[in-house]
């Protein structure tokens, strides 16, 4: 007769040799409901309470504090402009006298024509076309090639001049002014004198380390097997950074190209010593060296027409500027 029970197999008699003989094992409880949990709390906190918001006095005062401080936040940041409309629309008397008057008492838009006619707007207003769209055009080639150099192409010390043109984004402009008044007077090497011509402002505005930066930034972003890929099919540097790299940076090249217009568009100092012919002036330095001779609305009627542009690309594309500061700047 055989030693087994009846009915009982080897594995029910025989211990399991590779069980554990001590007490079973604490199971460890995973820390991602922990995490959550404290996750939930910590977005709970604030200055004010998801609680307090459900209270109809709770959400009374929040829309009421939240609507006070963009009202006046607004009102800080669009009376100047405000201000330089209606004066437009005032006397010169009514503009001179105390205490001023928020609205004009008599509306006549005849001023602009008389600001365009008196200051010869349009000549200022072609020669401020043409110097920003000179600018935008080289920051372009410049700043797109220097980026994609330092980003893909990574050449030796590639690290120390992207630091070397960081470090002039340290500088206060006003310290360099002389130093590129001489270069532009009598170009190195060459001895070109580049004063009354859109060369003076064209290349000093390519010249511009934040936008390198802000390019290099985005195309870090692009991965790095699309480049691989081209170069596997035998294409060229260049012939990548057209096909594949441009088209895929249309958001930091519309914001570089907004704030290359725009910095060109509402520039002082600069055309005010590089471009002393009045034939050569943009619309700002235009104005300036007109404004003693105008009387007070047509001089702010004049600012008006001045401003427009700007805002008009600002409004239609703040969108896009503010997408194109952010994109590229986190990965994965």
């Amino acid at each position: 007769m055989s030693n087994r029970t009846a009915g009982a197999s080897d594995a029910d008699v025989r211990p399991d040799r590779r069980a554990p003989l001590g007490p079973p094992t604490p199971v460890r409880r995973s820390g991602r409901r922990r995490t959550g949990r404290t996750g939930e709390r910590r977005a709970a906190r604030g200055l004010v309470s998801p609680h307090t918001l459900t209270t109809t006095r709770g959400r009374i005062v929040y829309w009421t504090v939240l609507v006070a401080v963009v009202t006046a936040f607004t009102a800080i940041f669009v009376f100047p402009l405000y201000w330089m409309v209606t004066s437009a629309l005032k006397s010169p008397e009514e503009i001179a006298q105390i205490p001023p008057s928020l609205f004009p008492e008599k509306i006549d838009f005849g001023v602009y024509m008389e600001a365009w006619d008196q200051l010869d707007l349009g000549l200022f207003l072609r020669n401020t076309v043409v110097y920003a769209a000179g600018a935008w055009l080289f920051t372009l080639a410049f700043d797109v090639s220097a980026a994609y150099a330092l980003s893909k192409l990574r050449p030796l010390l590639g690290k120390a001049v992207l630091a070397m043109m960081l470090s002039t984004l340290m500088i206060p402009p006003m310290v360099i002014l002389l130093p590129a008044y001489l270069t532009v007077k009598e170009l190195p090497i060459l001895g070109w004198n580049l004063l009354n011509t859109p060369w003076a402002i064209w290349l000093p505005a390519a010249a511009n380390g934040f936008f390198i930066f802000l390019l290099k930034r985005f195309f870090d972003s692009i991965p790095r097997e699309l480049i691989e890929a081209a170069e596997m099919d035998g294409a060229s540097p260049a012939r990548i950074l057209w096909s594949i790299v441009l088209p895929v940076s249309r958001p930091i090249l519309g914001v570089v190209s907004i704030l290359a217009v725009v910095n060109v568009w509402k520039d002082f100092v600069w055309p005010l010593l590089v471009q002393p012919d009045t034939d050569k002036m943009p619309i700002s330095v235009g104005i300036s060296s007109l404004s003693a001779q105008m009387p007070q609305n047509v001089l702010m009627a004049a600012l008006v027409i001045a401003s427009v542009p700007a805002i008009v690309v600002f409004l239609f594309f703040q969108r896009s500027i503010m997408a194109g500061l952010t994109a590229g700047s986190l990965k994965g």
